[in-house]
């Protein structure tokens, strides 16, 4: 079917190599790869993220509200113009994530972008979520901000098959050419050897996982690839002009040190 939907918790954890190859030992025991990631395999995640002209919906988010939203086009590799691609709002409230989306072809979507122009009937259109789209880009007066991209390993529980585990590493971002076409070059987001870990279920996680985590002592952060990129790129530009940092929210200040200088004490194992 066109859509798909979603509806779950997502916890987060950042890991080292050595406490990555600890982790994906166990979830490989325990659970199913993807047919993407067979026999070890990584596959690409490609994504544009929409705003406003002045940020607000990234900059809504950082500030940690019970409700956010977002809009981003996503493809799994580099597709061609006639290539299916994903374009999905998710919303968060309360901690528990929505997702709906829809499939299109990757000129449909830039034919809606940029001059507002429906696709035909198709099978793999869902009206239903592309009128909430359109909703949401008159709402906002969206246009494309960010590039980001990252190799992922996922896996499905066997006996638990609401439980998706998987790993992202090399996350790398860009600001001019935003086409999914252009290639999945970037930015490095983080040091060379950290894997965010994102623990994806409707229900509990297993015992063995609990164990997993408490065992290697690791714990949850609170992290976004879009959010860590934009706040990064705040303070350089303020770093640049020799301005003095001033921050009312904290989180903003303390978080982007945490996840990108490479021997923060919670990254070590």
């Amino acid at each position: 079917m066109a859509i798909e939907v979603f509806k779950r918790t997502e916890k987060k954890y950042m890991l080292n190599q050595q406490t990555y190859e600890k982790v994906i030992g166990e979830v490989e025991r325990h659970m199913i790869s993807d047919k993407f990631s067979a026999d070890g395999a990584m596959y690409n995640i490609a994504n544009i993220y929409y705003d406003t002209p002045t940020d607000e919906l990234i900059r809504r988010s950082i500030e940690k509200p019970v409700y956010k939203e977002k809009l981003r086009l996503r493809s799994y590799g580099v597709p061609k113009m006639q290539d299916i691609v994903f374009l999905e709002i998710k919303k968060k409230y309360k901690g528990v994530v929505y997702k709906r989306r829809t499939r299109l072809r990757l000129q449909e979507v830039y034919d809606l972008m940029h001059e507002e122009k429906e696709p035909e009937d198709s099978e793999y259109v869902n009206r239903q979520v592309l009128s909430e789209i359109q909703y949401f880009m008159k709402m906002y007066d969206l246009s494309p901000k960010v590039y980001i991209s990252y190799d992922r390993r996922a896996y499905f529980g066997d006996n638990e098959p609401e439980l998706r585990i998987t790993f992202d590493t090399n996350i790398r971002t860009r600001r001019t050419e935003l086409g999914l076409e252009k290639g999945n070059y970037g930015t490095p987001l983080l040091c060379e050897g950290l894997w965010l870990m994102e623990v994806k279920t409707s229900g509990a996680v297993p015992l063995w996982f609990a164990r997993l985590l408490t065992e290697n002592e690791i714990y949850g952060i609170s992290f976004s690839k879009y959010g860590t990129e934009y706040t990064q790129r705040i303070m350089k530009k303020r770093e640049e002009k020799g301005e003095e940092i001033l921050c009312l929210n904290p989180f903003l200040m303390k978080q982007p040190a945490q996840i990108y200088q490479c021997q923060t004490p919670f990254l070590v194992s």
